[in-house]
């Protein structure tokens, strides 16, 4: 992800080796590989921004096969595996991380204690930790986003159709995906917002929620929601100047998402809804008909079981969790008959 802090990190370990991909001398360096690997003398290389080698696969493969003791991190604003650049995948020879925006439970370290401006500037360090709230640094990002990753990297060639498809799901953050009214919208043919769209995915900028169904006649079992990946660029997307209490809600629901795919344990995270429009924010299936339940609340006050009973008619078994904001310590109450745990997500465990 571009501007989430890859490079200071990358920066931040001792006893390495740090090149930048994006300078003529570095491709240099390596457009012959393993006479550089032996140059080196220290145990670690970093190969920032390597997307912009003519054939990074090349460049990791020699390293993974002929140099076993050499650790190299590369970092890249992209999926590479799903570029033309990238001719090998390294199975099993490498480690994929997603370095998401700053979470929810990384705050303080970052000196943030207001989650309002967290949920309003988003969670990309030059946005989150800068004094006055900048709307040019998220059209900028998307500008650069468009031409270092999706042109260079996909050749995607319709710059405006592109950009107006990327603003539109980031409006509808947190709705129903409909790809023929987004190709209306964009003036765009279908196939090309279906393709479109699968980048948005590949390069994390969209995440997709798929339903859950349990084979119910009612149930919604193909339309997926989709979520933007960062609450600021929602926020700027929907032309909001400030943060009103109406606003937090959805942007709770967004930061929520973000600590379950981002978790370690690595869940599938879904979410649920019928014809008669009960919704379940997010469902994590269990096996053997075991679905856990999570809904994500601003206000603890402002829970309404109706949904979780309706779900829970059709699949009993699970836990009952509802994430609020104004939660400090978690609790368990009976609500209509069920159990139901009230969290913050500081503490939320899957």
């Amino acid at each position: 992800m571009r501007r989430v802090g890859k490079t200071t990190l990358a920066r931040s370990l001792s006893d390495a080796e740090f090149l930048n991909c994006d300078l003529p001398s570095a491709q240099r360096r390596l457009g012959d590989p393993e006479a550089f690997y032996r140059s080196l003398s220290k145990p670690c290389l970093i190969l920032d921004e390597v997307h912009q080698l003519p054939d990074p696969s090349r460049v990791l493969k020699i390293a993974a096969d002929a140099f076993p003791d050499l650790r190299v991190l590369a970092t890249g604003s992209s999926t590479l595996a799903a570029t033309r650049k990238f001719r090998d995948s390294l199975t099993g020879r490498k480690r994929n991380l997603h370095l998401v925006p700053v979470r929810y439970d990384e705050l303080p370290d970052f000196g943030v204690r207001d989650l309002g401006h967290r949920l309003f500037r988003g969670g990309l360090p030059p946005a989150l930790l800068v004094e006055a709230y900048d709307p040019v640094f998220y059209a900028e990002w998307l500008d650069s986003y468009y031409a270092r990753d999706v042109q260079e990297l996909f050749r995607v060639e319709k710059r405006g159709g592109f950009l107006k498809l990327v603003e539109s799901v980031l409006r509808l953050s947190g709705g129903q995906l409909e790809a023929t009214s987004l190709a209306k919208l964009c003036g765009l043919s279908r196939p090309t917002v279906l393709n479109y769209l699968e980048v948005l995915e590949l390069t994390h900028v969209a995440t997709f929620v798929r339903p859950y169904s349990g084979g119910g006649p009612r149930e919604i079992v193909r339309q997926p929601k989709v979520y933007g990946f960062d609450t600021g660029f929602v926020a700027f997307a929907r032309g909001w100047q400030d943060l009103r209490p109406d606003d937090c809600g959805i942007l709770w629901e967004h930061l929520v998402l973000e600590k379950l795919i981002s978790d370690p344990v690595g869940v599938l995270v879904m979410y649920w809804r019928d014809k008669s429009h009960h919704e379940v924010d997010f469902i994590l299936p269990r096996g053997r008909g075991e679905v856990d339940v999570i809904e994500c609340k601003w206000d603890a006050d402002s829970f309404e079981s109706k949904n979780l009973q309706v779900f829970r008619a059709r699949h009993p078994a699970g836990k009952n969790i509802v994430v609020c904001a104004n939660v400090t310590e978690p609790f368990t109450r009976q609500v209509a008959g069920l159990e139901v745990t009230f969290t913050g997500l500081d503490k939320l465990r899957v």
